[in-house]
C-alpha cells in the first residue's frame, strides 16, 4: 500500500524494505523544500522502525533527479541535511533504483545511498562546472571515493555525464537492468539484504560509516571554502542567469 509523505514523496512497505519515492516528474524530480522534508521523514521512518531492516529510494520511470530545483533553493532537515539525505547518519543499507538521469544534486543522492541499480537508460552527472558552480552536498569528496580518481575528476571539470554500462564497468553501479526494472531489483537486493541477521548488518554499517567520519569531516570544510569562493565569483551569478535564460554563459573568469 502506498503513503503520501508530502505531495512529491511516497512510501511503500514491501515486506522488510522501505521504498522511498520522489516523484515531481514535471520537474525532472528537481528537489525543492517539499521534497526535502518528504525525502527526510521517509529516511526517520526507516531507520526508526525496527520492522523495517532496509529501504529503496528511487525517482519515476524516466528521471531520478535532476538535483536542486534552482528557483526553490536548497533546504535540509534536522537529521538528514541537504535533500534530507546527504548528511544521515544511517544504520539501515539504502539502495538507489534509478532510471533516466541522476544529475546534480540527483548523483549526490545515489552517492549518499550504500547500492545503485540503474536502468541502461540511466545516466550520471555532476554537471555544476558548467553553470560556474561546484557540487555542495558532498559530490566533490564522495565522487572521488565511489570511482576511480581519474574518472571523478572528468566528471566534475567537464561535466559530462556517463552511462549506466560504465558506471558499472567502474564501480559506481552494482546492477544493470532493462528499462523499467530497476525498482524491482532494488528491492531484491535489499530484500537479499534483510536475509541476513538485522544486528549483524547494522553493526558493519556502524563501521563503514565510522570509517568516513574524519573524511568527510575535511571534505565538507574544503567544500564551504570553495562555496564561498563561488558565490562571490561573477561568473557564479552569470551561470545561473544564463540558466534560467537557457542560453550559453558569457564567461569573464572573474
Amino acid at each position: 500500500m502506498t503513503e503520501q509523505i508530502t505531495d512529491t514523496v511516497s512510501t511503500e512497505v514491501r515486506g522488510r524494505v522501505l521504498v522511498v519515492r520522489i516523484d515531481r516528474e514535471a520537474k525532472r524530480n528537481a528537489i525543492d523544500p517539499m521534497t526535502t522534508e518528504g525525502i527526510g521523514m521517509a529516511l526517520d521512518r526507516l531507520e526508526d522502525d525496527p520492522e523495517l531492516w532496509a529501504g529503496v529510494l528511487t525517482g519515476t520511470t524516466t528521471v531520478f533527479s535532476a538535483g536542486t530545483d534552482m528557483r526553490a533553493g536548497m533546504s535540509e532537515t534536522a537529521r538528514g541535511g541537504q535533500y534530507g539525505i546527504i548528511k544521515r547518519r544511517r544504520l539501515k543499507p539504502l539502495v538507489a533504483a534509478v532510471e533516466g538521469p541522476a544529475l546534480g544534486g540527483g548523483m549526490e543522492v545515489v552517492l549518499a545511498c550504500d547500492l545503485v541499480v540503474a536502468s541502461t537508460g540511466a545516466t550520471f552527472g555532476l554537471p555544476e562546472v558548467n553553470r560556474s558552480l561546484v557540487p555542495i552536498c558532498a559530490g566533490v569528496f564522495r565522487s572521488v571515493r565511489a570511482l576511480p580518481l581519474n574518472v571523478a575528476k572528468e566528471m566534475l571539470l567537464t561535466g559530462d555525464p556517463i552511462d549506466a554500462d560504465r558506471a558499472e564497468r567502474i564501480g559506481l553501479v552494482n546492477r544493470v537492468v532493462e528499462p523499467g526494472a530497476a525498482l524491482d531489483e532494488a528491492v531484491a537486493l535489499a530484500e537479499r539484504i534483510s536475509q541476513n541477521g538485522p544486528v549483524a548488518v547494522r553493526e558493519t554499517m556502524r563501521i563503514l560509516d565510522g570509517l568516513t567520519l574524519d573524511d568527510d569531516a575535511e571534505g565538507w570544510r574544503l567544500t564551504a571554502v570553495a562555496e564561498q569562493a563561488i558565490y562571490g565569483a561573477e561568473d557564479t551569478r552569470e551561470g545561473v542567469t544564463a540558466f534560467f535564460e537557457r542560453r550559453a554563459p558569457n564567461w569573464t573568469g572573474r
